[in-house]
């Protein structure tokens, strides 16, 4: 008996020595596991999903299972099953959640193979919005440091939206434009104001107690909210989501944004017609709520960055300090958000041999870089029909040329000469760069940007050349000589680039020839599009795939003159001079743009010396004949209303048959 309790208690004490020594090491294992990348996650406390326990329930026979659901998945997608895949892949994802290829090949299945075999932009638009959610919203929380699910999602972006190769990337450019338009609302053109907004999203309380804290009467003005557009609900209950963030981002921009709205009537009579915005006008616009409102919307906008769309805006934030006016409306922004983040996650994560992923998701970084910089300022109208303006963002140049140098030191050992992949990229963005700062007049930049160029790829090379030793206007001349065929996207940034030029010399300082040689240059390449047959191209949706993404062209001094008058990066006055002579060289200009400018310039002329001196009807006054135009602008959209529901009940009739 005695020697039974001696037995029991020496079990006791190893016991609890084990106990201890376990929670000793524990902290070790743990710094060790994480140095050395021996898990799924980075932390090693992140709760698995409910569907591991169902996994880990069944034991071996989980591994079994997924292995012949894999293959069978192959073998459907081999016949051409893409939407019995759909079944099994989601099987695949529960069982397995950890297996970061089944995610990527779900999304892809429905981002891709699903998608295009839809008969409506809409329902094509859905299923690749699927797919992105799938990996961004459930692949990337289960997976979070492995960079496969960033690149495939960095690419799509940049490849299913932003490329012209679907027949709807048109309309998948607008849809996308608009979701987040109405997340955050139009970014300050000026740089360090779009870094001041975005920065107060992600400096945003986590919780309206929070936000009470700050801001005291933020919990009342909530209250009033729900008391008033509870009436309006349909009997639904007021909740701060989305649905109440696109309402809101609605209602400014009838009262403060949209030109089109006050062109049409449309700002007075909806928001006099429309309870919601009736309420919004009535509570949101006091004086004594305007701080409570600011803080109550961007704590919405970051919560439902973070629960919606598994988005930090503390990265949105440091992305846009560190490396450019970032808009958030333009796929090549996620795209570069995505991509980046990936390298940062998966960085330590990759193995020699795996070292191409790596340098393939560093490349979408520096692929989405040169996307912004060609066409990274947006302009829209949410209560237009036409698709979002696009411009060139040369702020971007700058720092593509440093991420050039980043990208090419850090992969130059690496085995296939990694490194030298970045030579051709950077080679090709500084010449469309030196073509396009001479089409815009910046003659010093161009000349600065070319003899870079020489210095590193021509007479300055390890192999010397005279590739760039002509003059700069024949290397111009010959560089934009053939190159439409094979890269027709540039060609709207060339022609707005030209066309700024126009603005700024011709129209500024009276220069008629200078007007007329970049208004023939714009027609030469809107007709060359127009009549080239490579681009009648006609998509299963009844829009030119090429063409009508040129046809923009049409209007490019319009977009061109919304640009010249926008940019913060221009004095006032030099605008005002080419505001005034402006008609002398197209009448049609002021009408059709001053109520789409003038939130953007009015808020810009605010903050200017000038404002203490002048009004800003004086510097910028309402041209003649304004309330006419503005009617003909109102029947023109009605007679395009009344076009469109002619041609759906045509597209009806031919379903029908």
């Amino acid at each position: 008996m005695a020697h039974d309790r001696i037995i029991q208690l020496i079990s006791v004490f190893v016991l609890v020595i084990s106990a201890s020594a376990t929670g000793f090491i524990l902290p070790s294992i743990l710094k060790d596991s994480e140095e050395h990348v021996l898990r799924y996650t980075n932390i090693a406390v992140d709760g698995a999903p409910p569907w591991v326990a169902i996994g880990t329930a069944i034991g071996a026979l989980r591994g079994i299972v997924v292995d012949i659901l894999w293959m069978k998945v192959h073998i459907m997608q081999e016949e051409g099953l893409f939407f019995e895949v759909m079944a099994d892949a989601e099987l695949i994802t529960k069982l397995q959640p950890r297996f970061a290829q089944v995610w990527a090949f779900h999304g892809h299945n429905m981002a891709y193979n699903i998608s295009v075999a839809t008969n409506t932009e809409e329902e094509r638009w859905e299923w690749v919005n699927a797919g992105i959610r799938l990996v961004r919203n459930e692949g990337i929380r289960y997976n979070p440091n492995t960079m496969l699910l960033y690149k495939e999602l960095a690419f799509w972006f940049a490849h299913k939206l932003e490329n012209n190769a679907d027949d709807a990337h048109l309309y998948y450019k607008t849809q996308l434009c608009k979701e987040w338009h109405n997340l955050l609302g139009p970014p300050p053109i000026d740089y360090q104001a779009r870094i001041a907004w975005i920065q107060q999203i992600a400096e945003a309380p986590d919780s309206l107690s929070e936000a009470e804290r700050r801001v005291p009467g933020t919990k009342e003005l909530v209250a009033l909210l729900e008391e008033e557009l509870s009436k309006y609900g349909n009997g639904e209950r007021f909740k701060l989501n989305k649905r109440f963030l696109t309402f809101f981002s609605e209602w400014r921009a009838l009262r403060d944004q949209s030109g089109y709205a006050k062109i049409l009537g449309w700002d007075k009579q909806i928001l006099e017609q429309a309870p919601i915005f009736a309420a919004f006008e009535e509570i949101v616009t006091n004086l004594d709520h305007q701080k409570q409102g600011n803080i109550l919307m961007n704590y919405l906008r970051k919560k439902i960055l973070k629960d919606e769309y598994n988005m930090d805006p503390q990265i949105m934030y440091e992305l846009t300090r560190d490396l450019g006016p970032i808009d958030w409306r333009h796929p090549q922004a996620h795209a570069l958000y995505w991509a980046w983040l990936g390298s940062k996650k998966g960085e330590g994560r990759v193995r020699e041999e795996d070292v191409y992923h790596s340098l393939n998701t560093d490349r979408l970084v520096a692929q989405a870089m040169q996307g912004l910089a060609r066409s990274g300022r947006i302009s829209y109208d949410p209560f237009s029909n036409q698709l979002p303006g696009r411009f060139p963002e040369p702020r971007w140049i700058d720092t593509i040329d440093k991420t050039f140098e980043r990208l090419y030191i850090k992969y130059n050992d690496t085995r296939g000469g990694g490194g030298e992949s970045f030579i051709g990229f950077i080679e090709n963005f500084l010449s469309y760069a030196v073509r396009e700062w001479y089409r815009a007049g910046e003659h010093e930049k161009a000349k600065k940007l070319y003899a870079r160029l020489d210095s590193l790829f021509g007479r300055g090379a390890r192999i010397k050349n005279n590739k760039y030793a002509r003059d700069l206007d024949v290397f111009v001349r010959e560089q934009t000589r053939g190159h439409y065929e094979d890269q027709p996207f540039l060609a709207p940034s060339e022609v707005a680039a030209s066309l700024r030029y126009a603005f700024r010399v011709g129209v500024g300082r009276d220069n008629r020839e200078i007007w007329d040689d970049a208004m023939k240059f714009a027609s030469d390449v809107t007709q060359f599009f127009k009549g080239n047959e490579s681009n009648n191209y006609v998509t299963k949706f009844g829009s030119g795939r090429m063409k009508d993404l040129i046809g923009q062209l049409e209007q490019s001094a319009s977009v061109a003159f919304e640009q010249i008058m926008t940019d913060p990066t221009l004095e006032i006055r030099e605008r005002a001079v080419i505001w005034s002579k402006v008609d002398q060289f197209n009448e049609q200009l002021r009408p059709r743009m001053y109520d789409r400018i003038k939130p953007y310039l009015e808020e810009q002329f605010k903050q200017n010396a000038l404002s203490q001196r002048f009004s800003y009807d004086e510097m910028f006054p309402p041209p003649p004949r304004l309330e006419e135009y503005r009617q003909l602008m109102a029947q023109e959209r009605q007679r395009q209303n009344a076009e469109n529901q002619n041609r759906g009940r045509d597209e009806i009739r031919r379903s029908g048959n």
